[in-house]
């Protein structure tokens, strides 16, 4: 088997882990649900939401950063060229 023939099948066995049907899911949520009941998943569905929404200001907040320090570059190059 060449390398690339094993990268492959390796990779499709990693997709084939996430590969969850209908059932197994709900399988899932009834742990979920049976392991922290039904009054602790209302707070834990609020703190991940509050997380995910704390991340994605993070990642925001950062993509301005990293475009504003391009823009700057960009304006910062135009000035040199203009003032040669």
């Amino acid at each position: 088997m060449t390398k690339i023939g094993a990268f492959m099948a390796y990779f499709q066995y990693q997709l084939a882990f996430f590969n969850l049907g209908p059932w197994e899911i709900l399988l899932v949520l009834v742990v979920i649900l049976v392991l922290f009941g039904a009054k602790k998943l209302p707070e834990l569905a609020r703190g991940l939401g509050l997380g995910i929404n704390e991340f994605r200001d993070a990642v925001d907040s950062s993509k301005k950063e990293i475009m504003d320090v391009i823009d700057s570059d960009k304006s910062d190059k135009k000035t040199t060229d203009s003032e040669e």
